[in-house]
């Protein structure tokens, strides 16, 4: 299901624990987006690739999936 858009997960670009990275985007800036989009290379089209994307943008290759779960 990769490489349509970019899908939107739940997680925050944040440091893993006990990592000693720091970064200026830490902090519930940024969200993770995962799994390419239609205009970036193939090898982009995977569950493993992601970036991360401001949560209060627009972007028309970033989108989200709906689940359910029973």
């Amino acid at each position: 299901m990769a490489r349509n858009v970019w899908e939107w997960v739940a997680d925050w670009y944040e440091a893993y624990p006990d990592s000693a990275y720091q970064s200026p985007f830490f902090g519930h800036k940024y969200k993770v987006v995962r799994g390419g989009s239609w205009n970036h290379p193939a090898d982009d089209a995977r569950c493993a690739r992601w970036d991360i994307a401001h949560p209060d943008r627009r972007l028309r290759v970033v989108g989200f999936r709906c689940a359910r779960d029973d």
